[in-house]
């Protein structure tokens, strides 16, 4: 999945404790299911195709070890104020990714670790006051710290499910769920090529909406649960549980 922006909300200092504090409980349970995931696959399975095209689970599996050091690598320029991007540039990114994937599965779970290990100690390393420091992600937008947390959620989470093992995204604690709508719906929402679409979400306790402003003068109105709207806005399931007339959507990567 591309590495994107998401929305810049402000927070007061106890807020901002909150949500950090959130999102890394959330990371560390999203974490403890990879490792799990990861470690149910073998040499043969892992070379099996992801539902990414292109990419087998080994390649998803690499992707996530490097995008947890890119992580680490933004969290060290907001503690620091040292420039740390989070590649080298989109090549490195790529050949990173295709080279780490040839490597056997042991080694990819060694690495899986390891990765997450940093970006976990890069975590608890940082100040309260500098999840409000702001970095440049690899396509120049610039988001507070503390959103790259809500960024590895995103990427932890939709890449498990892209693994096509044993997680899908009814699996996805429902906190987590309306975190990452909300986050894909500010991604969504400020892109020319999408549609307008009103969102209705029932998450049995309560029901939230959304809308993705488009160039369309009426909105499509959509009604789903929390794991179909998520699949369908990421262009990993079909609108076949939803309710109401899905417009097709560009792709999210």
């Amino acid at each position: 999945m591309a590495d994107s922006a998401l929305g810049t909300g402000r927070w007061s200092a106890a807020a901002l404790t909150d949500e950090v504090a959130d999102h890394l409980a959330a990371i560390d349970h999203a974490s403890e299911i990879l490792a799990r995931s990861a470690s149910g696959l073998d040499e043969l399975s892992v070379r099996q195709p992801s539902l990414l095209p292109g990419w087998s689970r080994a390649h998803v599996l690499t992707h996530l070890a490097r995008n947890a050091d890119a992580c680490s690598n933004l969290l060290l320029w907001a503690r620091t104020g040292i420039e740390h991007p989070m590649y080298a540039s989109r090549d490195d990114r790529d050949q990173a990714i295709h080279q780490g994937a040839s490597r056997s599965h042991q080694l990819l779970l060694e690495d899986l670790t390891a990765s997450g290990d940093r970006f976990r100690a890069a975590t608890r390393a940082m100040p309260d006051s500098d999840w409000t420091a702001e970095v440049s992600l690899s396509g120049g937008d610039v988001i507070p710290a503390a959103h790259v947390l809500r960024m590895r959620l995103l990427e932890l989470w939709v890449h498990l499910v892209d693994l096509d093992h044993d997680v899908d995204f009814d699996d996805i604690p429902r906190d987590d769920l309306e975190r990452l709508l909300e986050d894909v719906v500010q991604f969504f929402g400020g892109r020319a090529d999408v549609p307008a679409v009103s969102l209705e979400v029932d998450f049995g306790t309560h029901r939230r909406s959304w809308d993705l402003r488009g160039t369309t003068s009426e909105p499509a109105r959509i009604e789903g649960e929390p794991a179909a709207v998520l699949g369908w806005l990421l262009g990993r399931t079909g609108p076949d549980e939803l309710s109401g007339d899905a417009p097709e959507l560009p792709p999210w990567m």
